[in-house]
């Protein structure tokens, strides 16, 4: 198991919580809050060790162009496609109403 952070600028915080996906076989969890306003921040609970550059790339590309709402996003992951993580973050904006 490996922990990673990242931390990306954001705008005001989100109005809302989210939780989607489950962890289990080849699938992840996100949960995601309210965060302090400027700031988006990520943590991975990943069974897959060493694959930091992978998520940073994914979130790179996830967010580049947006101002994503402030946030604190976590991340359980048990070694998810970079397709899972992206369609499971996009549901999470989705529900919070980001879009």
């Amino acid at each position: 198991m490996e922990t990673l952070s990242f931390e990306f600028p954001a705008g005001p915080p989100a109005r809302g919580r989210a939780l989607v996906g489950c962890v289990g076989s080849g699938d992840l969890e996100v949960l995601l809050e309210p965060g302090p306003a400027g700031k988006l921040t990520i943590q991975v609970q990943t069974s897959v060790n060493g694959s930091g550059a992978r998520w940073q790339h994914l979130f790179e590309r996830l967010f580049d162009g947006q101002v994503p709402p402030a946030l604190a996003i976590d991340i359980h992951d048990f070694g998810a496609t970079p397709g899972v993580v992206r369609l499971r973050l996009e549901q999470g904006f989705e529900e919070i109403g980001h879009d």
